[in-house]
């Protein structure tokens, strides 16, 4: 067991609770890690010192934004996934806050390399990143594919009004984090509702794709996409827009949430994703720009939460202050991508 806890866990409150609801899951002494990342939920390492490895998700400490941190909703995703060909990792248990003070659930942890820093990325050049962005969207094409009842998900959302309820959503909650003033930032919200596509597709979406957000075996294949938080039934274009403005869309703003692929060497654009995805899904992408917008959006949303939260001292974790400064950049972007949609 470790000296001290990290926050947001009672060590052996979740070690009492492990071993009645998961007998034989732990071989010895629970110990509890603060993983790297996780600004949104809070992700930790659990280990036996016999060799067992699990992880454990919770929602962040303080301040939390309405309907963002369901942990059963992404329990429920995992355990639907898990037997499809979208690889996901083992759901094990979930628990409520009588434990360790909010709500959690425990998986397995995924053996390979999730590429969040630029050292780790620049591992990958050449032919390999290329192959590796067609990987990426190879699975994301797998995940839009299911059928959602098929799958027993037809219930995790409404696709229909999805995108016009996407950008009323985070509207609301950047009013419910609004602590400074953005220039642009309820006019994007506005240009995003004046001017939503004509043609909406519907599917299981993972809500936050991105490099940094699967994990790869050395040969590039994923073999694991993680953080289901906003996940549901809705327009899949918003997921290739993630993937896209996370791979350089977000180029130059020095964000401390992960390493840029588009600015390491050897690795290619986003034209490359948007191309993979075109091609496994034959999907017409001529309203792209928008979804770029309201990607632009949503994540500039996210950050202002995340500021919100680190002002009020209930933050975990380094780099809040570059996080906080990217949002206007991003609010700009996202205009920026609306007015390149003739």
């Amino acid at each position: 067991m470790t000296a001290t806890a990290p926050p947001g866990v009672d060590i052996p409150a979740l070690e009492s609770f492990l071993r009645a609801a998961a007998p034989g899951l732990l071989a010895g002494p629970l110990r509890v890690e603060l993983l790297s990342g996780g600004r949104s939920n809070l992700t930790y390492l659990l280990t036996d010192g016999a060799g067992g490895r699990w992880v454990l998700r919770r929602p962040p400490l303080g301040h939390v934004l309405e309907t963002a941190h369901d942990m059963g909703r992404e329990y429920r995703v995992l355990e639907a996934l898990h037997p499809t060909d979208v690889p996901v990792p083992a759901p094990r248990v979930i628990g409520g806050p009588d434990v360790i003070g909010a709500p959690f659930y425990v998986m397995d942890f995924t053996d390979g390399l999730i590429l969040r820093d630029r050292d780790q990325v620049e591992a990958f050049g050449g032919a390999a990143a290329t192959g590796l962005a067609a990987t990426l969207m190879e699975t994301l094409a797998r995940l839009h594919r299911l059928v959602p009842d098929e799958v027993g998900l037809g219930a995790l959302g409404r696709p229909e009004g999805y995108l016009a309820r996407q950008v009323s959503r985070w509207a609301r909650q950047t009013a419910a984090s609004r602590s400074r003033d953005v220039p642009g930032f309820d006019k994007l919200a506005e240009r995003l509702t004046e001017r939503l596509p004509a043609r909406q597709g519907a599917a299981i979406v993972h809500g936050d794709y991105r490099l940094d957000n699967v994990v790869v075996a050395p040969d590039g294949t994923v073999v694991g996409v993680l953080d289901w938080e906003m996940a549901t039934l809705g327009d899949p274009f918003t997921d290739l827009a993630s993937a896209v403005v996370w791979w350089d869309g977000i180029s130059g703003l020095d964000s401390p949430v992960a390493a840029v692929p588009g600015d390491v060497p050897g690795f290619p654009t986003s034209d490359v994703l948007v191309g993979a995805y075109a091609r496994h899904t034959g999907a017409d992408l001529a309203e792209l720009p928008w979804y770029l917008g309201f990607a632009f959006y949503k994540i500039a949303a996210i950050f202002e939460g995340i500021h919100y939260r680190a002002q009020a001292g209930f933050a975990v974790g380094d780099g809040f202050e570059q996080i906080g400064a990217m949002v206007p950049d991003l609010v700009a972007r996202g205009h920026d991508a609306l007015s390149d949609w003739s």
